[in-house]
């Protein structure tokens, strides 16, 4: 029985290929109604009811598989059907209240399963759906914190967009006033280095998001975002967030919060100081985190002077001076993003042994003494990591003090 469906999915997809609608509806048709889970096949249906011109009946394929879509976790799949619908029907709103009432009763009931219904028959208000309906919505970030009204706007906000294989999303560099999340496919982050050469750094998948650092600090892209097979995602821009934000003052807050827990996860899971940590324990001390910007030229740290903070540079670079008893000055190397200072100076009651100051603008994470002793210094693991690099770091004073330059390499303060 799998081979014969997947000999009908095979030829269904050459009939696709071959500009064969009518036959290759018929296929798909025949694979959906002997496996109604295979909702990719279903999601075939309805796109070539679509084509077919057949609005009404894509309608509510379309609706019934987002249904699925959502019921089984996909909800992004979900909401890009949903995009489909209004293409072709702008007035068709249903599915989109089905999906925000999911997720309203999603927030109110977060421990319990909560009752969904086929969505191609819309259902009664009062009516109930039966036991076999229930199934549990997963949170995804930022649309599980949003209230309902503020979901469907964020909803009709959303731009469907494909690009094939090889295709730049976003280019390093450039102004950024949108932001993304992966519905299919796959995608390479690139970033240039300062030879000139071109790196991939990371990979990213079906529900992943990306480009909201831009999106809402105005500043340009770090890096490339290139499409490593045929990728379909949601877009939000700019001028969209700014109309939510002024329905709803929350919608702003939450791409706020979404963005620095994603920045500072990023980076708290990345730096040896912080690997000691459970999860849990970095999730309780990032959230005595705060962020800040600096303009270029600003001081953070001061030579001789006690620091009060420990902070993590997540945007631009950071000069830092070692000055001499005789005047002179030493530079160490720059400090840049994924970087750590000041910690030192407050776990050893100590006066700083250089100063730190701002060469570009910077986007930074500053944790305070009391939240510091709270929540690094206490474990054990943190204070080991802490003691080594503080005896690096003297040595490398020592070494500045007589003359000789540190070793390349330890840009840490």
């Amino acid at each position: 029985m799998v081979e014969n469906l997947r000999e009908h999915k095979d030829k269904a997809a050459q009939l696709f290929a071959g500009g064969r609608l009518e036959e290759a509806l018929a296929e798909y048709q025949l694979v959906a109604g002997a496996a109604p889970e295979d909702l990719a096949s279903r999601q075939k249906v309805a796109e070539l009811l679509q084509r077919l011109n057949r609005k009404q009946e894509a309608i509510e394929a379309y609706a019934s598989v987002a249904g699925d879509w959502a019921k089984q976790g996909w909800l992004l799949r979900a909401i890009a059907l949903c995009k489909v619908i209004l293409q072709i029907d702008p007035k068709h709103g249903r599915t989109q209240r089905m999906l925000a009432e999911l997720y309203a009763r999603r927030m109110e009931q977060p421990a319990r399963m909560i009752q969904t219904v086929p969505v191609a028959v819309a259902p009664e208000p009062s009516r109930a759906a039966p036991p076999e309906a229930l199934a549990a919505l997963p949170r995804i970030p930022i649309f599980s914190q949003l209230g309902q009204e503020s979901f469907v706007a964020l909803l009709e906000g959303l731009e469907l967009k494909t690009f094939e294989a090889g295709a730049s999303i976003v280019t390093e560099g450039e102004a950024g006033t949108s932001m993304f999340a992966i519905v299919e496919g796959r995608v390479d982050v690139v970033r240039q280095l300062e030879g000139g050469q071109r790196r991939k750094v990371a990979a990213m998948g079906e529900g992943d998001f990306f480009g909201e650092m831009a999106l809402l600090s105005k500043s340009p892209r770090l890096a490339s975002v290139v499409a490593a097979e045929r990728t379909v995602v949601l877009e939000l821009t700019r001028a969209m967030v700014a109309r939510l934000v002024q329905r709803d003052a929350s919608v702003g807050r939450v791409l706020r919060s979404f963005h620095q827990e994603r920045l500072l996860a990023n980076v708290l899971r990345g730096n040896k100081l912080f690997a000691t940590l459970t999860p849990k324990q970095r999730e309780a001390a990032a959230q005595a985190f705060q962020m800040e910007t600096q303009p270029a030229g600003r001081t953070l740290l001061n030579q001789g002077q006690r620091g009060e903070a420990l902070y993590l540079l997540l945007r631009g670079r950071c000069r830092v001076m070692h000055r001499h008893p005789d005047g002179k000055d030493s530079q160490y190397p720059m400090l840049r993003e994924g970087d750590v200072f000041g910690e030192l100076s407050m776990m050893l009651g100590l006066p700083a042994t250089a100063s730190v100051r701002t060469d570009s603008a910077c986007t930074l994470l500053r944790l305070d003494r009391e939240s510091f002793e709270k929540h690094i210094l206490v474990q054990p693991g943190v204070r080991e990591a802490l003691s080594r690099l503080s005896t690096e770091r003297l040595q490398r004073t020592a070494l500045l003090v007589s003359g000789q330059e540190p070793l390349e390499g330890d840009s840490r303060v």
